[in-house]
C-alpha cells in the first residue's frame, strides 16, 4: 500500500515538474517570436528627382582664360525662339569687338611701325574678333553646354625685316602741298603732323590710320592754336593745319592705288589742294583711312620746308619691279 502510495506521489511529481516546464517552454516560445520580415525592413529613403542642371555656355579669353560671359540658353529663348536668340548674341558680340562708351573691344587697329636712325621702332598688329564666327560658336554649344573661346585674328605687318635697308630707294608717287610759313601756329602743326608719318612703313596688305598713327592733336603733345574748318566756318583751334599734312598724303597714295576705308570732305573748300581732293581729319572722329593693295611694301616719306610740304611714297628697287608687273 506504501509503495503505491508512493508510485503515485512520484507519478504526480512528475507531471508536475512537466507541466512547469512546458509552461516555460511556452513562455520562451512566446517570448521569442518569429519575428516577421516587414518588422526588419530599415526605413525606407526618399529618393528625391535630382533636378537637370541648367544648360551653360561660357565664352573665354583665349589670353588670359578668364570668363568673360556665361550664357543660358534655355532663359534666352535658345529652345522657343532661336531668331531673337541669335539678334541678342550678335548684339553682345558688336559690343564686345568694337566696344561701347565705357569699355573698349578687343579690335584693335595696327600701329605701322616706323623706321627711325635705321633702326625698327615697333608698333602694334591688328585684332579682330571675328563677330560672325563667335556667334556661330555659342550657338553650336548651345545645345548641349561648354566653353567657347573668343576668335581672335592677329595680323602682324606685310613686310620682312630684311627690306628696311631699301625701302626708301624708290619714288613711287609725290604730292606737294604749299602753306603761309609766315603763320607760326599753321606751320608748327603742319611740321608735327608730318614727322609724325614719316617714315611709316606700310607693309603688303597693312591698314594706315592718320589719326591712330599722328595722335592727339593738342597742346600737349606741341601743337599750337590755328585756323581750322568747323561745320562751315573758319575758327581757332588747337592743330588747326594737319589737314593739310592728311590731305597731301592721301594725293600721294593715291596715285599708287589703295584701297580706301575712311576719307571724308572738309564743309569748305580748301586752297592747297583741288575741290574734292581733300581729306579732313579730327582725333576721336573723322579719320583718313587705307589699305595697301599694291602688293608690295610702301614707305611714306616727308619733307617739310618753309612753306612746302612734300609726301612721297617710296617702296625698294626690287619691289619697284614687281609693282609694276601688278599695274
Amino acid at each position: 500500500m506504501f509503495k503505491w502510495k508512493w508510485a503515485i506521489s512520484f507519478l504526480l511529481f512528475g507531471c508536475l515538474i512537466g507541466l512547469v516546464g512546458c509552461t516555460e517552454q511556452e513562455t520562451v516560445q512566446k517570448s521569442v517570436k518569429p519575428v516577421k520580415q516587414s518588422d526588419t525592413k530599415a526605413p525606407e529613403k526618399q529618393v528625391k528627382d535630382e533636378e537637370p542642371k541648367p544648360i551653360t555656355v561660357n565664352v573665354i579669353d583665349p589670353q588670359t582664360k578668364n570668363i568673360i560671359k556665361t550664357f543660358l540658353p534655355e532663359e534666352m529663348g535658345f529652345n522657343t525662339n532661336k531668331d531673337v536668340y541669335k539678334l541678342e548674341l550678335e548684339k553682345w558680340a558688336q559690343e564686345v569687338a568694337r566696344g561701347t562708351d565705357i569699355k573698349p573691344g578687343y579690335d584693335q587697329r595696327m600701329v605701322l611701325d616706323k623706321i627711325k636712325d635705321g633702326k625698327i621702332m615697333k608698333g602694334k598688329p591688328q585684332v579682330i574678333l571675328e563677330e560672325t564666327e563667335l556667334v556661330e560658336k555659342v550657338i553650336a554649344a548651345s545645345v548641349s553646354g561648354g566653353d567657347v573661346e573668343l576668335p581672335l585674328y592677329v595680323k602682324e605687318s606685310g613686310y620682312k625685316p630684311e627690306d628696311i635697308a631699301n625701302l626708301d630707294d624708290v619714288v613711287l608717287a609725290s604730292y606737294t602741298t604749299y602753306f603761309n610759313s609766315g603763320v607760326i601756329g599753321r606751320s608748327k602743326n603742319i611740321e608735327l603732323s608730318a614727322q609724325a608719318i614719316n617714315n611709316i612703313i606700310v607693309g603688303e596688305g597693312d591698314s594706315f590710320s592718320f589719326n591712330t598713327t599722328v595722335g592727339p592733336s593738342d597742346a600737349a603733345h606741341g601743337y599750337q592754336k590755328a585756323k581750322e574748318i568747323v561745320n562751315k566756318k573758319m575758327v581757332d583751334g588747337i592743330g588747326g593745319g594737319i589737314c593739310q599734312t592728311s590731305s597731301t598724303l592721301f594725293n600721294a597714295i593715291d596715285q599708287v592705288g589703295v584701297k580706301y576705308i575712311e576719307k571724308h570732305h572738309h564743309s569748305l573748300s580748301v586752297g592747297y589742294v583741288p575741290a574734292g581732293r581733300d581729306a579732313t581729319v579730327s582725333y576721336g572722329g573723322k579719320d583718313f583711312r587705307f589699305q595697301n593693295t599694291t602688293g608690295v611694301p610702301l614707305l611714306i616719306k616727308t619733307i617739310y620746308k618753309k612753306g612746302k610740304l612734300t609726301v612721297q611714297i617710296r617702296t625698294s628697287a626690287e619691289y619697284q619691279k614687281l609693282y609694276a608687273q601688278g599695274n
